[in-house]
Formats: C-alpha cells, structure tokens, sequence
C-alpha cells in the first residue's frame, strides 16, 4: 500500500465504558477509498481491554464523494 499523503479524513478511537464514564483514546487513523466503498485505516495502538472501535469523522475534515462510474451495458 502506498503511503498516504493527505491528511486523514477520520480519527480512529477506542473507547473504554467505566462506570459512567467513558474514556476515548486515540489510536489511529483512516483515509476514504478513492471509490468510497471502505477505508485504508492506520492503527498505532491495537486496544486489548474490550474497547470498542470508533471512526469519527476528524475535525475540519473535508470528505470528497467519491466520483460516479457509468457501467458499461
């Protein structure tokens, strides 16, 4: 995979319920792919506690939609 040069589009957290509180920490990453069906995620920190994985859109990011494709008939 080639490196990204962009900045990334979203933020990549784990986030951990205690009690009322919960925690979010930021462990990564993601990019849209270019025909917008995923996301090329880069994960610095892989959460062994049970947290669940969220993808927020990062703050001042511009989302492009992905372009249209005419199938051939």
């Amino acid at each position: 995979m080639s490196k990204k040069t962009n900045p990334p589009s979203h933020r990549v957290y784990a986030v951990k319920q205690e009690s009322k509180q919960s925690y979010w920490r930021p462990i990564g990453v993601a990019w849209p792919h270019g025909d917008g069906d995923g996301f090329f995620v880069k994960l610095d920190f892989f959460p062994l506690n049970g947290a669940d994985i969220v993808i927020r859109r990062a703050k001042g990011a511009a989302v492009e939609e992905p372009e249209e494709t005419v199938e051939a008939a």
